[in-house]
């Protein structure tokens, strides 16, 4: 059955052959990012007629840049962006949303967490079924995930609730780094958005929903990589509180 599946999503690239921008957003990634980018690059050239893969490097105190900027060289469709200041992980993606062209417009983190056969999944019904926008969910049934502690499962469902009951976000997962979108919608709500955190994906899919735009969530195989940059409870704190003021100012 998951071959089938699999099979049925080229099969949607094949026939539509829709363009796509990918957004990487990379901090401090020397030890695993000459990794990841030619994966994702060669999946996206053996794939899409028309494409760029926009990795956007932003306050990196290790040779992230250079490693980039070198890669970044073998087709002018890979676009290096360097951010010196401290923008976060969502001021980075936001950066690389604005420098995005194409027909649909995604982003994906650097740790290799979504292979790009998991992100391809999003695809499907955003093509097939007319959707506006399709995140990677690790909190539906049919995903497959590593067993997580018991602090990040506490944490993790606390926040689920949190952004559904402030939001109204039917969406068990906004946080998986694996979002696809269409670009008239996401281009219409850039302009106003305002977290920068880690929590930004909140604001744009509440921004997405508020406009009347669908979003379908995708069930996904994902591994919990190693070297995150994310703290499971400084972290969340912090996001609560962004959260809390993304709301009520």
């Amino acid at each position: 059955m998951f071959l089938n599946k699999f099979l049925n999503v080229f099969l949607i690239m094949r026939d539509s052959n829709p363009s796509v921008s990918l957004v990487m957003p990379a901090y401090n990634e020397e030890q695993r990012i000459m990794k990841v980018m030619p994966n994702y690059y060669s999946f996206l050239k053996n794939n899409f007629s028309d494409f760029e893969f926009i990795i956007v490097c932003n306050n990196c105190s290790d040779k992230t840049p250079e490693i980039v900027e070198k890669f970044s060289r073998k087709d002018k469709r890979i676009i290096f962006m360097n951010i010196p200041r401290k923008i976060g992980k969502g001021g980075a993606v936001i950066e690389g949303f604005k420098k995005a062209s194409k027909d649909l417009i995604g982003f994906t983190d650097a740790d290799s967490s979504t292979s790009p056969e998991q992100f391809c999944k999003l695809l499907a019904p955003i093509v097939e079924k007319n959707f506006d926008a399709a995140v990677a969910s690790r909190a539906l049934k049919e995903s497959i995930v590593p067993k997580k502690s018991i602090v990040r499962v506490i944490l993790g469902r606390f926040f689920s609730v949190l952004v559904k009951v402030l939001f109204g976000l039917k969406i068990n997962d906004t946080q998986c780094g694996a979002k696809l979108f269409r670009k008239k919608p996401l281009k219409g709500i850039l302009s106003s958005l305002k977290i920068t955190g880690w929590e930004f994906d909140v604001e744009v899919l509440w921004k997405l929903s508020k406009n009347g735009f669908s979003i379908a969530e995708v069930p996904i195989t994902w591994s919990d990589a190693a070297g995150t940059k994310l703290n499971p409870v400084s972290d969340s704190f912090r996001m609560f509180a962004g959260l809390l003021k993304l709301r009520f100012s």
